[in-house]
């Protein structure tokens, strides 16, 4: 039996070794086959190499310029690119993380021995660049980028400095200049840890008064609304917005937003920094142009660049947080903007949702409608080629009517029932990432509730909501609906110092007295009857209005907003 056994053993260790061996073999012969196919294949095709100042390069994205598909670099910077159909001469690009893009032009297949030199880019801040205007001056952004730097002017960031809302409030004015009256002061005890013993008194109404101003009730400092209002002219602390000159006269023009390379974070919080917004809070590369080592740089979302120099790819601008610092803020103890943290919130910031989405999704989508047509090309004549729609993005991110229509759902059932004329409403913000409305708590929806007989008289409510005081008392015409059937939505906030209410003044020490807005799918249902008429039909119409701020504001300082009708349902019976 033993040696049986042993006879056993033998075998299976000379059949073991026959199997490895016939395995070797056939890898040898693989590889074999491999490398020649490879060599045929970079024969027809294009291959070479990528290397920076230190040698080769592994894991470099490399691409004909305007292809979707790309290879990756080996430990030796080596790639083999697939040879181009038709034949034609070609671009070829490589990029990866903290280099500058490469470009070498007019390539034909087959080509061995390309070789492509990455630059790291810069890594310090030059406070002696002077930044590119969008538009007017020679070498503005216009020149070369004519469609998106168009639709980039419409947008409010590119208006941020010159928004007449912005500086009647910051100076205390209306729009004709006229200025509201120093703010008078009385002496009390501190009211909290921020607040001094001067406290502010309510305005004088007895007197000329174009609403509230936050330089008459800071006079001696600039405060800190230009980091985010006009961050280029802000990187070395807040200024007044008169003080400003070329391109920052923009706001949050162009070539800042190109040169922000990181807004940090609180990785325990997952928000930016408490005090500071803006600029504050962001990085920022100003290139040094004079320096071949440091040129010219911008930041985007696309790896192979028009551009021969100066260009890369940043994955954070198609990140949410690259929003955040401007759009999350403080002031004393109360939390003012905070679209950001509620997209934070909410399911679209969870990346396994499959509701995932982050605010450039929405705000800048792609395609870009040029004039009827999708963009194919950023840089017409200046260097840029034709692209994939999909891969250009919307730069009219804020005054689109229609993402504000398209915000949320209005269901409304009108009936008449046990002798009561019945509407209900229910409001369903299942198409937004954030709060509707945000940010500016100036700004409000408006659910206003008409009943009306034959003869369009209205009809006598019976029960439910009715709008509050600050939606205007007076003529209805004129857009003055307190009173009148319907549901207001917004963050109300109470100055602790005057007890006005609502202060538009959120830089003075103000609470939260109410905040009724709709979060990410959050449904508000209200519910209102009203006495039919004796005779004849009724008309019911249901109207959700956008407002950006409270009418009485809006009337002290001569602002011409005119409301924007979201979403409206009519009913005749």
């Amino acid at each position: 039996m033993r040696r049986f056994c042993e006879k056993m053993m033998k075998g299976r260790r000379r059949c073991v070794f026959v199997a490895v061996a016939a395995a070797l073999l056939a890898a040898v012969w693989f590889m074999g086959n491999w490398g020649q196919g490879a060599a045929a294949a970079a024969s027809a095709g294009l291959s070479g190499t990528v290397a920076d100042h230190n040698g080769p390069v592994a894991g470099v994205r490399v691409r004909v310029q305007g292809a979707k598909e790309f290879v990756v670099t080996d430990q030796a910077g080596r790639f083999l690119l697939s040879p181009p159909t038709g034949g034609k001469a070609v671009n070829v690009s490589a990029w990866k993380e903290g280099y500058y893009s490469a470009l070498t032009k007019n390539i034909r297949a087959p080509k061995e021995g390309i070789r492509l030199t990455l630059l790291p880019y810069q890594i310090f801040d030059n406070d002696k660049y002077e930044w590119i205007p969008p538009e007017g001056a020679k070498g503005s952004c216009k020149e070369c980028h004519p469609a998106i730097t168009e639709m980039s002017l419409k947008d409010a960031h590119l208006q941020a400095a010159r928004n007449p809302r912005f500086l009647t409030m910051y100076y205390g004015t209306d729009t004709a200049g006229n200025q509201s009256p120093a703010t008078r002061y009385k002496t009390g005890g501190k009211i909290s840890a921020w607040a001094n013993t001067r406290v502010p008194m309510p305005p004088d109404l007895s007197k000329p008064y174009y609403g509230p101003g936050y330089l008459l009730d800071f006079p001696d400092t600039v405060g800190n609304c230009t980091p985010c209002h006009i961050p280029g002219a802000s990187l070395a602390g807040p200024v007044d917005p008169r003080a400003v000159n070329g391109a920052d006269k923009f706001g949050v023009h162009c070539d800042f937003c190109h040169k922000v390379e990181n807004v940090r974070i609180d990785p325990a919080a997952k928000m930016p920094p408490l005090r500071s917004s803006g600029v504050q809070a962001m990085s920022v590369r100003r290139p040094f142009k004079d320096d071949p080592q440091r040129p010219q740089l911008f930041f985007g979302t696309i790896e192979d660049v028009n551009a021969d120099a100066g260009d890369t790819n940043l994955s954070l601008l198609k990140e949410s947080s690259y929003c955040a610092s401007c759009h999350f803020g403080v002031f004393w103890d109360t939390v003012i903007y905070n679209s950001y943290g509620e997209w934070l919130k909410s399911p679209y910031a969870d990346p396994k949702s499959d509701r995932a989405k982050t605010c450039q999704e929405c705000h800048m989508p792609s395609p870009t409608i040029y004039k009827g047509k999708a963009l194919t090309n950023i840089a017409p004549g200046k260097g840029g080629i034709k692209r994939d729609p999909a891969a250009i993005h919307n730069h009219n991110m804020t005054v689109d009517t229609e993402l504000l229509r398209n915000s949320l759902t209005m269901e409304v059932a009108a009936t008449l029932r046990n002798g009561k004329v019945l509407v209900d409403v229910n409001l369903i913000n299942d198409k937004t990432g954030h709060h509707i409305p945000t940010d500016s708590p100036l700004r409000h929806l408006i659910l206003l509730v008409e009943a009306r007989d034959s003869r369009g008289t209205a009809l006598k409510q019976l029960s439910g909501p009715r709008l509050p005081e600050w939606c205007g008392k007076g003529d209805v015409r004129k857009g003055h609906y307190a009173g009148h059937p319907g549901q207001a939505y917004a963050k109300i906030l109470s100055n602790r110092w005057t007890q006005e209410y609502p202060t538009a003044a959120y830089w003075d020490h103000t609470e939260i007295v109410s905040d009724n807005r709709l979060a990410a799918f959050a449904t508000d249902a209200s519910a209102y009857a009203f006495a039919p008429p004796k005779s004849g039909k009724t008309a019911i119409t249901v109207t959700l209005l956008y407002r950006r701020a409270f009418i009485n504001l809006m009337e002290q300082k001569k602002w011409d907003v005119p409301d924007i009708i979201m979403a409206r349902r009519q009913f005749l019976f």
